[in-house]
């Protein structure tokens, strides 16, 4: 019996949250026919205008229990989160076997309370307000994608692909969702406790002097980095370097290592190829216990429990 999944919009939609995850188990159906039946739908069944100039044919509500609804994002107007929206969500969400969302999805499963006392995630500039209007749901704006039970959120825009080659690996095996993602030429795929982006990885201070030294930083980054080696790259004393760098970057260098050291190392951990103690060394920690202390510092958990959950996904 096919799988039908509902991928439910509304005005104002983000067109790329749908096309994602519906790619994804386009492809699915295309290897095996039988796997799926897919279904995009809004409350009133007529075309649906997405944020983008772009209009999307779309079929009634379906009322009978799906397999999966999947909630698409984008902006939380009144037609997202209207009386009918929310009943709707709320009584599809009893009848289906996985509820998720993509995104800004997460505001109308939390408003529909499928969220209350789950762990969630959504696009990390929305984490706050959703963690502020929802206070049930438990939020974890630093996850690409989060399964909790039955109940399924990723970040925003492409990590819905990621959620969706999971949704397909947990269907119809590791080989299926590989075999799509070679298709869509994307990774297979991050993993959901992977990091939605590096807030240090992505520095790009005014400074050439600084730029030159994060750089020195990420190509050297197993080595002692003390400041007066990162002065000598920056062609700068130790004490003008110091305040140099923080006016740049707003923390210290001895904070930025420490988190540029463990993002080199979070993949890794994650991953579960290697052992902590050769991570630790491999990325200038030195030893587990320093990487743990770190890692409870910048990520509230230490990389053991980090590895068990990317397991467990």
């Amino acid at each position: 019996m096919k799988r039908h999944i509902g991928f439910l919009v509304f005005p104002g939609f983000d067109l790329l949250d749908l096309s994602g995850p519906l790619g994804v188990f386009q492809w699915a159906e295309r290897q095996n026919p039988d796997a799926y039946q897919l279904t995009v739908m809004s409350l009133d069944g007529c075309a649906v205008a997405s944020e983008s100039p772009v209009s999307v044919n779309v079929n009634p509500l379906v009322h009978e229990p799906l397999d999966t609804l999947l909630v698409v994002g984008g902006s939380m107007g009144q037609g997202a989160l209207s009386p009918e929206m929310i009943a709707y969500v709320r009584k599809a969400s009893t009848l289906a076997r996985r509820t998720t969302s993509v995104c800004t999805g997460a505001f109308i499963l939390a408003a529909a309370g499928v969220l209350d006392g789950v762990s969630a995630t959504t696009h990390w500039m929305n984490a706050t307000d959703l963690q502020a209007l929802h206070p049930a749901v438990r939020v974890e704006p630093d996850r690409i994608f989060i399964k909790a039970d039955n109940v399924w959120t990723s970040a925003g825009i492409t990590a819905g692909i990621d959620m969706a080659l999971a949704l397909v690996e947990e269907d119809l095996g590791r080989e299926a969702s590989l075999a799509i993602a070679r298709m869509l030429v994307v990774y297979h795929r991050r993993s959901g406790g992977q990091q939605q982006f590096s807030s240090l990885l992505g520095l790009d201070p005014d400074s050439d002097r600084i730029r030159l030294v994060l750089a020195y930083v990420r190509n050297h980054i197993a080595d002692p980095l003390p400041v007066e080696r990162l002065a000598e790259v920056a062609h700068l004393s130790a004490r003008q370097f110091g305040r140099a760098f923080l006016a740049a970057t707003g923390v210290t260098p001895a904070k930025a290592i420490e988190r540029l050291r463990a993002e080199a190392a979070r993949p890794r951990i994650e991953q579960g190829r290697e052992s902590l103690d050769a991570i630790a060394r491999s990325v200038g920690f030195n030893d587990v216990s320093r990487m743990r202390q770190s890692f409870i510092r910048i990520f509230g958990h230490p990389p053991q429990a980090i590895r068990r959950v990317s397991r467990s996904l």
